[in-house]
């Protein structure tokens, strides 16, 4: 296989919109928890009430260890003077009790909070996903073509599990550790000297410092890892995608060092980020050791004092255990802390998005009566480098067929985009012009009304990867079976899909790649159909489609568009013979508009291709003869031998003709004049 040398570095994905500082992305957090602020209260309550019984454990075996000191003494002296000491061991066995008692308290309002906060938890994970999906598919089409649909779902997933881990992090991890903190200082001030409270408030300060300071400076790494992460998962969806093309050209080794570019990127930052970590690590190890010496010998010199008992050497030691497992485990929360907050960030920065084509305020719903379609003075241009349409003009009245014929990149898909408002015209309402219909500005109603009154077949039709039978009902979800049944029978496709083994629940596959071109599209206009819309646009709706499928489905089109506002947009000029207006367009504008006869008789551009693609029909029918003869009065094998070559002339001299039909006829047509 030869080899392909792999491209230069990418770049970073730029985070949509403009990024945000952490308190921003905690604040567009916080109306998502509203809903349950009686959960939230309750929840902050077990968990106050966990870090009371929480405080308790270390005081009751402190008090059982000095009880076992004084017990011994006491049974001592009992032993000497012949006296029981049953009631030196209920007692103590009374704080054996009472130990088990605090810690099933800790653990019990602990799991209560935790069920508690469980439903805000992923209800404002389940809001937040659910808002950004909505958002994404009411933003323009311009949008989702410059973006890279791997990268975003990626930046989505890592969002969502973001708000789960930030709320998690807040109500299990910080704020039990803050309650704890401050319960343990006070009692170290209340119970001990202010020395104990002093070097643990200067220890924990040194700590959460360091950890800030040194996670801020490795965040950069999480961030680059994050965004080479959805790089290179964008760039593996996009090929597995294109698989076919893949394998067209074999560049499946040209695919690989384009991703192994990403990965290599991936993993120097996920070095980096490991060697940060490390470090960070470290120093809070060394601060937690220092303040552990200092405060264990203050202890000892106390017991060793005479004023601390053993039960206080215990108590102390366990206070400061308590204090730093967690604490230690803070620096790693806070570091997946500040991830999430990136990541949310990321997500949040979708939301922000501003919507190109958006609903004006109060807009009412598309009101029709007929459906008639003008086109008034539209201009648009998708880069304002390059115009694609030009002044383009003209009305198709309410039950009739319009039909827009040129060469490709004339700006005739373009009309079925703005049509359906995929994006907003290039023009000043105070010098007029737009897209109206039954007089209506389609920029002053609803998009979605606007939307349900039209249905499209369009060239190239995906499917979703799903059954023949959801594809089909997609058209009109609420529709029945026998509905959609029905559609299917319209579209030619239903006889199709009976002789399949599973029928009309075969998958598709991906992008439907398991039908054909031809079975694609009559899928798509099964479902046009099924959606019965008011006005109808097909945009080379039977490209796809053999000349004996064409013939059966052109005559089902017909009586489909009948009594309907129709739009056609086509390269074979025979299917549209029939339609009341055809617009010729070239470069943008329109350059010849009329009837099928009045054009030809006209004489101009549209004549043209008239004659171009009928020789060409000619040449091929040509061929089909020639074969047929060849098959059916020549025999023997010299005779088949001379009947092939006579079929392979003829099949060259048609070949040769179509490829003259497909010239420009903008060419030919420049030519001529």
């Amino acid at each position: 296989m030869r080899r392909v040398s792999a491209p230069p570095e990418p770049g970073i994905p730029a985070t949509p919109g403009a990024p945000r500082n952490d308190w921003q992305t905690i604040r567009a957090l916080l109306p998502y928890l509203a809903d349950y602020r009686g959960r939230v209260a309750l929840a902050l309550t077990c968990l106050i009430g966990a870090k009371l019984t929480n405080l308790g454990v270390p005081i009751v075996m402190k008090a059982i260890i000095d009880h076992l000191s004084a017990a011994r003494h006491l049974t001592d002296l009992a032993r000497t003077q012949h006296q029981s000491s049953l009631s030196v061991l209920g007692g103590l066995g009374a704080l054996v009790i009472s130990y088990a008692a605090v810690r099933l308290s800790t653990s019990l309002l602990t799991e209560l909070r935790e069920i508690l906060f469980a439903k805000v938890t992923q209800s404002a994970a389940r809001k937040i996903a659910l808002q950004v999906f909505e958002h994404l598919h009411a933003l323009s089409l311009r949008f989702h073509l410059d973006r890279q649909t791997g990268g975003m779902s990626r930046d989505i997933e890592r969002g969502t599990r973001g708000v789960q881990s930030l709320i998690s992090y807040s109500l299990y991890n910080i704020l039990p550790t803050i309650v704890e903190v401050t319960l343990v200082l006070g009692f170290f001030i209340f119970k001990y000297e202010p020395y104990y409270a002093i070097v643990t408030l200067i220890a924990l300060a040194a700590y959460i410092f360091f950890t800030i300071r040194v996670t801020e400076w490795r965040t950069h790494f999480r961030r680059t890892m994050n965004e080479l992460d959805s790089k290179a998962n964008a760039r593996a969806i996009d090929s597995l995608l294109n698989y076919e093309t893949v394998k067209y050209f074999g560049n499946e080794r040209y695919e690989a060092e384009r991703y192994d570019v990403n990965l290599q990127h991936y993993r120097r930052a996920a070095v980096q980020s490991q060697q940060s970590l490390s470090m960070l690590n470290l120093g809070q190890q060394a601060i937690i050791a220092l303040c552990m010496v200092l405060i264990l010998w203050r202890a000892v010199n106390g017991v060793m004092a005479g004023h601390l008992t053993l039960g206080d050497l215990v108590l102390i030691n366990t206070f400061m255990l308590q204090l730093y497992i967690p604490l230690n485990f803070l620096g790693a929360v806070y570091r997946d802390l500040k991830q999430s907050l990136t990541d949310m960030d990321r997500m949040f920065g979708l939301i922000n998005v501003a919507r190109e084509v958006a609903d004006k305020p109060d807009a009412p719903a598309l009101a029709l009566a007929g459906g008639t379609v003008r086109f008034d003075r539209v201009n648009f241009s998708y880069e304002p480098a390059r115009r694609i349409l030009k002044d383009v003009d003209f009305t198709i009245a309410a039950g009739t067929t319009t039909a827009v014929v040129g060469h490709s990149g004339s700006g005739k898909s373009t009309l079925s985009r703005l049509l359906f408002r995929f994006y907003d015209l290039d023009l000043d309402r105070a010098s007029g012009g737009g897209i109206m219909i039954d007089g209506q500005d389609i920029r002053d109603v609803t998009q979605d009304s606007l939307r349900a009154a039209i249905g499209i077949v369009p060239q190239d039709t995906v499917l979703f990867n799903d059954t023949i039978y959801y594809n089909i009902a997609y058209g009109r979800p609420s529709a029945t079976r026998d509905e959609v049944i029905a559609a299917a029978r319209a579209a030619h496709i239903h006889d199709f899909i009976e002789g399949l083994p599973a029928g009309y629940e075969t998958t598709v596959g991906e992008r439907g790649l398991k039908l054909s071109g031809g079975e694609k599209q009559r899928v798509a206009i099964a479902r046009t159909v099924l959606k019965n819309p008011c006005i109808l646009i097909f945009d080379e709706a039977t490209s796809a489609l053999d000349s004996k499928s064409e013939r059966a489905i052109q005559h089902e089109l017909g009586h489909i568009a009948q009594n309907r506002t129709t739009l056609m947009i086509a390269h074979r000029l025979s299917t549209i013979v029939h339609a009341e207006q055809i617009l010729v367009m070239d470069h943008g504008r329109i350059v010849e508009r009329g009837t099928h006869d009045t054009l030809l008789a006209m004489g101009g551009l549209y004549a043209q291709m008239w004659s171009l693609q009928q020789r060409a029909q000619a040449a091929t029918e040509q061929a089909v003869e020639a074969l047929e003869a060849a098959g059916e009065t020549l025999g023997g094998e010299s005779a088949a031998k001379e009947g092939d070559a006579g079929a392979k002339v003829a099949s060259k001299k048609a070949a040769d003709q179509a490829a003259d039909a497909r010239t420009s006829p903008v060419i030919e047509a420049g030519v001529g004049r």
